[in-house]
């Protein structure tokens, strides 16, 4: 499973941030990590210098091996928590998406 981890020119995109999210992604993800080929996340602060409430855009899309790639969004005023939500986001529809396959 490869992750990708990119920011926008309004967040610095430290080594300590990609490893960070990466091992949380690694963690969560644990469970669907044979059949996910790779995660592209993507943060964003849709404001720039100006504050505002839930202006930080977390954006996580999930490769898996012959499905279409899934793609999860969410915002919050920190990107801990737009990451957090994004995670919780992304788990449901892959939980989803395996119990239909299962059903077939």
């Amino acid at each position: 499973m490869k992750i990708q981890i990119n920011t926008d020119k309004n967040i610095e995109g430290h080594e300590r941030l990609a490893t960070y999210f990466s091992e949380e992604l690694e963690k969560g993800l644990a469970r669907f990590e044979e059949k996910i080929t790779r995660i592209e996340v993507h943060f964003g602060d849709e404001n720039g210098e100006k504050f505002s409430l839930n202006d930080k855009k977390c954006v996580i899309e999930v490769r898996v091996a012959n499905l279409q790639p899934l793609t999860v969004t969410d915002h919050a005023d920190t990107l801990e928590k737009a990451f957090s939500g994004a995670l919780a986001k992304a788990k449901k529809s892959l939980t989803t998406t395996f119990e239909k396959q299962k059903a077939f």
